[in-house]
This record gives structure tokens, sequence and C-alpha cells, in this order.
């Protein structure tokens, strides 16, 4: 039988060995690669084409939301599992709208985990107890729209990626110098994202971006 092929996404060392000594358990598993960073966890989901993406939502250089997102337009058939220690109601709206089938609380993880990668593997969604009434709770009272420019969702994705970097201590040269872009190009970018996220210092932007699980505290 073809074994089920899972990739870690955490830049916590402690939290792979831990889900690497879970894995390792189940007959006809395999860990076929670990990434520390999100856009490690992006070229090499897009190398190996794992079955199963565990994923951390706060993961430095790419959050774990713009990874689900890119993943899911050009890996369809990889069943994202978020695996975090957040559980809020904003939150769980943007990882299922990012495409994500699974969310589990790491304080959860080692009861459940098993079972929430079986149940994707079948191609059924998985949620914890906790997440599923939030779940629940987002599809009976949806989101009011016209609050969704703060929550980012008007951002584009190059205005995500600058978020994440000018948040995590970069300047805008090295900004530019990652996304391999001009440096003026990222000063319009910021200067767009601010306007739209109607916010007006680089205190404000990290506090955004710590509120919504972009960066950790």
């Amino acid at each position: 039988m073809k074994p089920l092929r899972i990739l870690i996404a955490d830049d916590h060392e402690m939290v792979r060995r831990g889900l690497q000594s879970v894995l390792a358990t189940q007959p006809g598993w395999e860990v076929c690669g670990e990434a520390i960073t999100g856009r490690d966890a992006v070229e090499l989901a897009e190398r190996l084409r794992p079955d199963i993406l565990i994923l951390d939502i706060a993961m430095p250089e790419l959050n774990g939301l713009e990874v689900a997102r890119r993943l899911h337009r050009s890996l369809s058939r990889c069943q994202i599992l978020i695996l975090t220690m957040h559980e809020s109601e904003e939150l769980v709206r943007d990882v299922l709208a990012a495409g994500a089938r699974g969310y589990v609380l790491k304080n959860d993880a080692g009861r459940v985990l098993v079972q929430a990668i079986q149940t994707l593997s079948r191609g059924k969604p998985y949620f914890t107890s906790q997440v599923a009434e939030i779940v629940l709770d987002c599809y009976l009272a949806p989101a009011d729209l016209a609050e969704s420019g703060t929550t980012g969702e008007g951002l584009t994705t190059r205005e995500r990626e600058i978020v994440q970097l000018v948040t995590e201590g970069r300047s805008n040269k090295e900004a530019a110098e990652n996304l391999k872009i001009s440096v003026r190009t990222v000063e319009t970018h910021r200067a767009n994202l601010m306007r739209k996220l109607r916010l007006r210092s680089a205190s404000e932007l990290t506090r955004w971006a710590i509120r919504n699980h972009i960066i950790e505290p």
C-alpha cells in the first residue's frame, strides 16, 4: 500500500520532534520532510507533494495562513492540518477561507493528532471540539463583510508578504531583497496596505500583525 506522506512545518524544534515521535508509531505513515519557515513549507510541499501538511500559523518569513492559501491553489490534493495554540473565531474563519480542512489545538495534539490525520486522509475535515463550536458559530452567524478591510482580507498577496517581513523587523531594503523587487515597490505596497488597514505607524502595524497571528509577540 502506498505510504501516507506527511510534511511537518513548525519553527519550534521540540514541536517537530514531538510530532515525529507520534507519527513514527503509525504503520504506513512517512514524514517526508520538515520546514522551519513558511517559504520552506511552500517550496518543500510543491517539490515533495505530501498527502498531509501539518502547519503552524505563526511561521517566520511567511505565515501559515499565506502558506495555506498558496498550497490550496497549487496542491489541491494536499490536506492541510493547522496545528496552533490559538482558537479565536476570526482566526478560524481565516483558516477555513485559506483552504485548510483540519484544525487542532497544540494542547490537544497528543490526544487527537492521529485521529485528525486519519480523518483528513479519507478526505473529510477534522476539528477539535472547541474549534468545531467556533466553526458552527461562523456558519450560523457569518461575519459582517463591511468589517473585512480591518482583517486583511483586502490585502494582496504581495502586501501580506510585506506585512510579515516588516513586522519581523526587516528594513524596506531587506524586504526588497527577500522578495526580489525594488525598494520603491516595497514602499508603495507598504503605503497601500497601511491605507487599507487604516493604520498610521509601524507600531500599529506590528500590533495588527500580532492580533491576526501573522507574527508572535
